[in-house]
């Protein structure tokens, strides 16, 4: 009697991303706090003339606008000035995000340019706090900035984000400035090197950009206002 080889059949959505079947309901990896993860795919191509608006989230149960957040940043921030294809040019730290824009020479230098400011970002603030664990809450979010209008919409943004998240209600009556940014050194709100405005004050330290987009072409849409609250970031 000749044997007859029998067929598995599946049941529909019972198995995780095989070819041909539904992706089972809450499958795959959980998000880490109340966002989703950002999805793990291949990142895209980065070209070297448009700078990046990055966010990096911070795991729940810790506010990084302290003191001891501004360290870390400003030393991953001095750490990063080594490299010679990532330049950090503006920052923002925010109780639950810190938000860069930077310029990287391809994807793999963004790769490892923020690689290398999240963990001497966590380093230092572990040390400082006498904590271990993870301080980053999941992947970093890049952002193309392909035009002037990107570019200057993503400064502002940055910039001013204080004033967004009512950070500024905290600040010296009619703040100018988020200390806990780098918009002192951002020339048209400081045209004077930062030693003779602030003599007792440090900072975070920034790259010069060097595309001209960051450099020169956001200024086609106009000055930028140090007092502008900025709404969503389209």
């Amino acid at each position: 009697m000749k044997r007859r080889q029998l067929e598995m059949t599946f049941r529909k959505g019972a198995g995780r991303g095989a070819p041909g079947r539904a992706r089972r309901k809450g499958a795959g990896r959980p998000p880490r706090g109340p966002r989703s993860s950002e999805k793990h795919k291949v990142r895209a191509q980065l070209d070297p003339r448009q700078p990046q608006h990055v966010i990096v989230r911070i795991v729940g149960g810790i506010r990084l606008r302290r003191r001891a957040g501004w360290r870390a940043v400003r030393h991953a921030m001095g750490v990063a000035l080594r490299r010679h294809d990532f330049r950090v040019c503006h920052a923002s730290i925010q109780a639950t995000h810190v938000h860069f824009i930077v310029e990287a020479d391809d994807r793999m230098a963004l790769a490892r340019g923020m690689q290398g400011l999240q963990i001497a970002c966590a380093k230092r603030f572990n040390a400082l706090r006498r904590r271990r664990g993870a301080l980053f809450s999941d992947r970093y979010h890049p952002r193309p900035l392909a035009t002037p209008t990107e570019v200057r919409h993503a400064v502002r943004y940055v910039l001013n984000n204080w004033r967004r998240h009512g950070e500024d209600c905290f600040a010296v009556p009619d703040a100018r400035l988020d200390p806990y940014s780098s918009a002192s050194t951002f020339a048209p709100w400081n045209p004077r090197p930062h030693s003779e405005t602030h003599p007792h004050r440090e900072r975070l330290p920034v790259a010069m950009p060097t595309t001209w987009l960051l450099g020169v072409g956001w200024r086609r849409g106009g000055a930028i206002s140090p007092f502008a609250r900025p709404g969503a970031l389209a």
